[in-house]
Parts: C-alpha cells; sequence; structure tokens
C-alpha cells in the first residue's frame, strides 16, 4: 500500500469523432510528461468528443481503443482510466474503462446520462458504481453529468446497509461546457467537503462538432475542499498531484462526520 498515491490529470482538446487522431496525440502528451504516475485519467469520450452518433463510432471491448490503453498502462506502468462509446449485447453505452498495466481491466457505464444533449437516447444507463483499488487507495470513478447528483456519489453504501467510507478518491471525467463552468466548479470543491475525500475533475478544452466550447478547468481537491493542481483553464496541460493517505485518514479521525450520515436505499 502507498501513503502517497501519484495521480495525472490530462486536460486536452479532443478531435470530433477522430478516434486515431486523439489516441496519437494524447500519446504524446504523456510520453512528453516526466512524472511518474501511479494513475493517469484522461477525459470523457477521449476517443471522439461527446458525440451522440453511438451507432457509428461504437468500438467493442475487444477494439482498437481498449487495446490502446492496455499497451499504454503497461508501457507507462500506471492504471489508465477514461471513457469511450462501447458497444456490448447490441446496447451503446458511455463507458468508464480502468486498466491496470497487467492489463486487468474493470469498467463503469455512466449512470445519469444527459437528456438536455440527447445521450439518454442514444445510450443506455449504467446500474452500478464501481470501486477498484489501486495501491491500497479505493477509488469511485464516475462520469460528467453525474457531479449533479450527490446520492450517486455519496462516500456510503447505497442500499440501506451500514455506513462506511467506501472511497479516498473520487474521479469525474467529463465532457463540460464553458456555458455550465461554474457550476463544475463548485460542485467539484462540494463533493470533497461532503465526502470527506480526495476529489479529481478531468475535462477537455477546445471546441467540438456541435460548436460548444469547453474551458477545462481540471483540478484535485483534498478532502477539506482545498485546491492542490495548477492547471490553468484553457490550456492543453498534463499535471501530476501527489494524494496523501496519512492526511486523508487523520481528517475523518479528528472531524468525523460520516458516523452522522443519513441511511436510506437507493430506488434503481
Amino acid at each position: 500500500m502507498k501513503n502517497e498515491l501519484a495521480v495525472t490529470l490530462v486536460q486536452c482538446s479532443l478531435s470530433w469523432e477522430e478516434a486515431e487522431e486523439n489516441r496519437s496525440s494524447i500519446k504524446s502528451l504523456l510520453y512528453s510528461h516526466k512524472a511518474t504516475s501511479d494513475l493517469i485519467i484522461l477525459p470523457e469520450m477521449f476517443t471522439t468528443g461527446f458525440s451522440m452518433n453511438a451507432k457509428s463510432l461504437a468500438e467493442q471491448m475487444d477494439g482498437k481503443t481498449h487495446l490502446w490503453m492496455k499497451e499504454m498502462a503497461e508501457d507507462l506502468d500506471s492504471v489508465l482510466i477514461g471513457s469511450l462509446i462501447i458497444e456490448a449485447s447490441g446496447k451503446y453505452y458511455n463507458r468508464l474503462l480502468v486498466v491496470s498495466p497487467s492489463g486487468k481491466t474493470e469498467h463503469y457505464d455512466k449512470r445519469h446520462l444527459f437528456s438536455f444533449a440527447g445521450e439518454d437516447e442514444n445510450y443506455h444507463p449504467g446500474l452500478d458504481r464501481l470501486i477498484f483499488e489501486c495501491h491500497g487507495w479505493r477509488i469511485c470513478p464516475l462520469v460528467c453529468y453525474d457531479l449533479r447528483f450527490p446520492i450517486w456519489s455519496r462516500n456510503a453504501e447505497l442500499n440501506g446497509g451500514v455506513d462506511a467510507n467506501l472511497f479516498d478518491l473520487l474521479i469525474y471525467v467529463a465532457n463540460w461546457p464553458k456555458a455550465r463552468r461554474q457550476p463544475w466548479i463548485n460542485l467539484l470543491e462540494a463533493r470533497a467537503h461532503e465526502n470527506q475525500a480526495y476529489v479529481i475533475g478531468v475535462n477537455r478544452i477546445g471546441q467540438d462538432g456541435n460548436n460548444i466550447e469547453y474551458f477545462g478547468d481540471s483540478v484535485a481537491y483534498s478532502p477539506k475542499g482545498k485546491k492542490l493542481s495548477e492547471i490553468k483553464a484553457n490550456q492543453i496541460s498534463v499535471e501530476t498531484v501527489l494524494l496523501n493517505k496519512d492526511d486523508l485518514l487523520a481528517f475523518r479521525e479528528k472531524f468525523p462526520v460520516g458516523k452522522d450520515k443519513d441511511r436510506f436505499k437507493l430506488m434503481t
């Protein structure tokens, strides 16, 4: 188990619906970044941008991007995460993959689909959260619009069981537009405070094929809501931050708000 976890945030522009081009540009960014990392985070739909063309763009789980992620994870000796469009059993998912250097892969399908853009008409929602381990750290990765739903992000069991701190780090990968920039900033900090966990948001920059602008604002927060990263808005940036487990546990012990949480059962 590592007391310090090195996490790399990749804030970049994405070429609209050009998977090969995006894989190539992200590979160059990662190889140019010198810091050693335990976990590398890419934006939501990092191969295509936030496209509703699921049928024409979807890959299989044994497709090129998953293979690319396995190769990159092994070569960089780091866990690699990011979401892409996946077809499985005739359904399309905005699926986040967690790929380890050994090639082991876990996944999370985006739960809250953004109906404002028609995502619910083109993709199938996920039903379960994923909490995976990385060097003894428990990590919960979510996708973009999930950020607006604090119950789904809650650091506790969602089935009415005994509350507990189930994760140490909460991650959001996103294509979050500039027009709604302030909620992104505010809600990420709020998730850190209410869950007593590190929170990281990785968002794209640039303009997509629908002429929607993205400003990035990728960020890492401590469990106390302190900003730990220095990424500037609207700039391509790759930054590695160090998260400290002892600091997290000491804060939870000193100020144990988790024991006073409400218990409930989430209806799905």
